[in-house]
């Protein structure tokens, strides 16, 4: 089956919600390291059920793990963002998390824990000594395909 790349097309206001959050996350107590932030994101689909890429739902959630190298978006939080979005007329197409140290590139675990093929899957990298940087991807059958980031002005 073959399909588009979708862009992901966030507003200047959505990704300073999302790079903030990644900001904000708890610390380890133990270590003082920032946990991975996470995050779902929300819009509309096309007829065969493929997120058109608009996102017009950013949905700040806990994460589950409570660790630095992990994440899982807490259950309640999905819950809260399959009805927002519902409510709208809409879905959930993506999930964000951070990556604290490294690029913004998925990780092994990262593909292994994919939930959903047709998800975008974004990444903001807090890589220390510069600035903060969000990609985004497709994961399917474990094959990673970088997909475009557009910035439009709110």
């Amino acid at each position: 089956m073959a399909f588009v790349l979708p862009m992901l097309r966030l507003t200047a206001g959505q990704y300073q919600r999302i790079v903030g959050h990644c900001f904000d996350a708890e610390r380890d107590p133990k270590t003082g390291l920032l946990f991975e932030a996470c995050g779902l994101l929300s819009g509309p689909l096309d007829g065969s059920g493929e997120p058109l890429g608009t996102i017009t739902g950013v949905h700040p959630c806990r994460n589950a793990d409570a660790s630095a190298k992990t994440y899982t978006v807490d259950s309640r939080d999905l819950l809260h963002a399959m009805r927002d979005a519902e409510g709208r007329g809409e879905s959930v197409v993506g999930v964000w998390h951070s990556h604290t140290h490294t690029p913004p590139y998925p990780s092994e675990t990262d593909v292994q824990q994919a939930p959903d093929p047709t998800w975008l899957y974004a990444i903001v990298s807090l890589m220390p000594g510069v600035d903060p940087v969000l990609r985004a991807y497709r994961i399917r059958d474990g094959a990673i395909t970088e997909v475009q980031v557009v910035l439009d002005r709110d």
